[in-house]
């Protein structure tokens, strides 16, 4: 796990799937973390491990949310926010569908 990432707390945790629009059952397939353990995370009733929050700041990052640290000097807490901004989204999804269909190569 990189030291600058904080363990996932409950809040962050929901406010990251909120945020990605992911199921919990998404979320699980996706790290591989059980499905009524996440569930415990996300309610508070457990804390995730060193491990689990990695796997969480990573899936997280690949549904497109950014996980903030806490910024003692600036006086800011932790936070989710959206990798990219609506523009760029847009602009991604149109490159993605550019070039129509694959076909296969001639080589």
């Amino acid at each position: 796990m990189n030291t600058q990432e904080a363990l996932i707390t409950a809040d962050l945790a929901r406010a990251a799937r909120a945020l990605a629009q992911v199921s919990l059952a998404d979320l699980a397939e996706h790290t591989d973390i059980d499905l009524e353990r996440l569930r415990a995370i996300e309610q508070g009733r457990i804390l995730a491990t060193a491990e689990e929050s990695g796997l969480l700041h990573r899936a997280f990052a690949e549904f497109g949310v950014e996980l903030l640290p806490v910024d003692e000097h600036a006086g800011v807490g932790y936070g989710v926010r959206q990798k990219f901004n609506p523009r760029t989204v847009t602009r991604l999804e149109n490159w993605e569908n550019e070039g129509g269909p694959a076909g296969e190569d001639d080589i």
